[in-house]
């Protein structure tokens, strides 16, 4: 008997140490399996739970609105993606704006006006703490009056010359009453406003009332709820809207071309005077009122590329020169009086177009910084590897201020081009140093030739331009009437396509104007970017919808 009790007693320690062991391993067994992972990302954004005064309130009178979440959240990029509607005069203050709160207050520092629909949209700057989630488009709506309107206007906006409009674009609407203008615009915010984020150029504006209105979309650089024509970008419809509707809208976005206005001209060297301007140049008069010496001579050329005209002399001992800038078109005349300075001579450079590679459909061109006069093709000489002079013909274009220099290019050829001195002369009698340049070409198996066919609603002229990835010009074709365009000898990349219609035949681009009326020229894009790779022929076919 005894010795059965000492069994059991053994039995039972025996049982214990071992389901001790057996929790023990268990629990190194977890161990050695690794942190846990915390279980699924959490995906869900913050939820508004509660607001003081309660959303949708009417007769609004508080100065103080509180929004409470589910979970902790934080403010991010709030200062472009909050919009009040109607705009406020002073932007409301909403705390916290760092570190995470379960609840923002906002606090309202303007006037408010009577009977009036405020909607504050917050975009997607509210977002979860941990995870950043976007409470999208959270909107507190309330009204001064008895009731909170309700209607809507949607829409879209595209850029008029690019392919992707920019972000966060401004979408006005000015109610069309007595105190309304075409000014309007430039000095006082609108009667609504909401605007496009940075994934989809769509609109909506919301909580509207009834009336006729006037829509204006504006990029609004400076944020202030009024169009800058220096700096913002505008669409605008023509026509009057009426509230309500359930039309969809679409903002074509352009830069205007700026007002006309002349810098105030310095001397840049002793031989040249800077002149400024902006907007329409072409029908500037610059003319001294000094007497100038017998032995001055002047020419005046626009700089290339800007909105600069250099007026050119040889140098002068006299300390000041007055002259008028006249815009005969506009009727305007500025006075201006250039002081002389110190400074040095500009002297004739000369730049090429291409240096080692040229294409089989490039132009090779020499750029001058001073005007060019007079060119000497007996002085020039272009030899290929085998010494065999290749013909060519110069020409001079005073305009751009270059000289093109033509011949014909074979695949796998290297060309040496020699400028003797004297074969280039600008406006001061000088002429270029011996200049030698080295040109090759590569074979015609490492390039592409594309054809393109355009048709369905085109109206000519029109100005077809083939673009890189970064949509500047490669090639373009301007065209009367319906044809096949051919790109040839093309790098092996990605193309992208852009017609424009030249309705007033100037072959290029023109922009539209606001208080004109005017809409800028239609540009339309080929839906697709094209591959082009080496020894490839391409055949595209571009059907143009309204």
């Amino acid at each position: 008997m005894f010795e059965n009790i000492v069994d059991m007693a053994l039995l039972k320690k025996l049982f214990s140490l071992t389901f001790l062991l057996l929790v023990v391993f268990a629990l190194w067994q977890c161990a050695r399996r690794g942190t846990p992972s915390g279980g699924p990302k959490d995906v869900t954004p913050p939820e508004l739970i509660k607001t003081e005064p309660p959303n949708l309130t009417t007769n609004f009178k508080a100065k103080t609105i509180k929004l409470v979440f589910d979970e902790y959240i934080k403010l991010q990029d709030v200062q472009n993606q909050l919009i009040v509607s109607p705009p406020l005069k002073y932007l409301p203050l909403i705390t916290p704006q760092s570190g995470a709160s379960k609840s923002i207050e906002i606090t309202l520092k303007d006037t408010l006006r009577e009977n009036t629909t405020y909607t504050i949209n917050f975009g997607q700057s509210i977002v979860d703490h941990n995870e950043g989630n976007p409470n999208s488009f959270l909107s507190y709506v309330f009204s001064t009056g008895d009731y909170i309107d309700s209607l809507t206007l949607s829409g879209a906006v595209k850029d008029a010359f690019k392919r992707k409009a920019e972000e966060f674009v401004s979408v006005m609407l000015y109610e069309i009453d007595t105190a309304y203008n075409d000014s309007t615009i430039y000095k006082y915010p609108p009667n609504y406003l909401t605007n496009t984020f940075d994934s989809l150029p769509l609109f909506q504006l919301e909580n509207l009332k009834a009336g006729k209105y006037s829509l204006v979309g504006i990029t609004d650089k400076a944020k202030n709820n009024v169009f800058d024509q220096r700096t913002d970008k505008i669409g605008f419809l023509t026509d009057t809207i009426t509230i309500p509707t359930d039309s969809v809208y679409l903002l074509d976005l352009f830069l205007e071309e700026p007002d006309y206005s002349v810098s105030v001209p310095s001397y840049v060297a002793k031989n040249r005077i800077l002149f400024g301007y902006t907007g329409d140049g072409s029908d500037i008069e610059i003319q001294p009122l000094t007497t100038l010496p017998d032995s001055v001579k002047t020419t005046i050329l626009k700089e290339r590329g800007k909105d600069t005209l250099n007026y050119w002399l040889t140098p002068t001992d006299i300390d000041s020169i007055i002259f008028t800038v006249t815009n005969d078109k506009l009727k305007l005349t500025d006075t201006f009086t250039v002081k002389t300075r110190k400074l040095d001579l500009d002297s004739l450079q000369l730049s090429p177009s291409h240096n080692r590679q040229i294409g089989f459909e490039d132009q090779f061109e020499l750029l001058a910084n001073t005007p060019i006069t007079a060119i000497d093709s007996s002085l020039v000489e272009i030899f290929d590897k085998d010494t065999v002079q290749t013909p060519f013909a110069m020409r001079l274009d005073t305009i751009e201020n270059k000289v093109f220099v033509d011949f014909e290019k074979v695949d796998n050829q290297r060309y040496y081009l020699t400028l003797l001195p004297g074969a280039i002369e600008d406006f001061f009698t000088t002429q270029n140093d011996t200049l030698q340049i080295g040109l090759a070409t590569g074979s015609y198996a490492d390039f592409g030739n594309m054809e393109l066919t355009i048709s369905g609603a085109v109206q000519y002229p029109i100005l077809v331009q083939l673009l890189d990835e970064k949509e500047e010009i490669v090639r373009e074709i301007y065209s009367l009437q319906p044809e096949t365009y051919s790109f040839n000898n093309l790098d092996p990349k990605t193309y992208g396509v852009r017609v424009i219609f030249d309705s007033n035949e100037n072959q290029k681009w023109d922009t539209g104007n606001y208080l004109k009326k005017t809409q800028p020229e239609v540009v339309k894009y080929f839906p697709d970017l094209i591959e082009m790779r080496a020894n490839w022929e391409q055949r595209q076919t571009f059907i143009i919808v309204e």
